[in-house]
């Protein structure tokens, strides 16, 4: 039974070696190495959505509306007798507006359901081992090829993932993605 930050990992999720190949050849094996510990993390996707949801409302900025928006009318109830609901109606004659509903949410030009307030707490503090747990449960679901290709991505083409080469010599951009469609990536 393995152990990983805290947690007993019951089952292998995956293998106890990689492969390493060299950079020129696809078949090339130089040899081979350990695999990290953390691909032994326990894959909690629940722990994941859960730190990555709360850091993603830490980019947003605060927003309201205007504090006296579908308020600015001199309206008040007619009160009950007129055989009309008892909402705050627009006071004067000749024009349209007069005798309209105004103020509550239900009503055309009111204003909206408890306003957005700029003081709401936008922003949220998570857990410094949550967001430790997250990210090792990220990095290990990424040894399994299952969970890779059920975000979409192509990897039938690729010798093994991980894919650990030996070394890397591409200077330039160009050449660094031609060694990795080499590879199939």
């Amino acid at each position: 039974n393995a152990e990983y930050m805290g947690f007993k990992c019951e089952i292998m999720t995956t293998r106890p070696q990689v492969s390493v190949f060299g950079q020129d050849n696809v078949n090339n094996i130089v040899g081979q190495v350990k695999m990290p510990r953390v691909f032994q993390a326990p894959i909690r996707l629940d722990i994941v959505q859960f730190v990555h949801d709360n850091i993603a409302r830490n980019r947003r900025q605060a927003h309201g509306v205007y504090e006296k928006a579908g308020m600015q009318h001199s309206a008040e109830s007619w009160h009950t007798g007129r055989a009309v609901a008892r909402i705050p109606r627009v006071n004067g004659s000749g024009t349209r507006r007069a005798s309209q509903a105004a103020f509550g949410n239900m009503c055309r030009k009111g204003r909206m359901f408890a306003p957005l307030k700029i003081w709401r707490r936008w922003h949220r503090k998570v857990n410094l081992t949550q967001k430790r747990h997250a990210l090792a449960a990220a990095i290990a679901a990424t040894a399994i090829p299952g969970i890779v290709m059920a975000r979409g991505h192509h990897i039938m083409d690729l010798p093994e993932i991980p894919l650990v080469l030996e070394k890397i010599t591409a200077e330039k951009t160009k050449e660094f993605i031609a060694l990795l469609k080499r590879f199939g990536a």
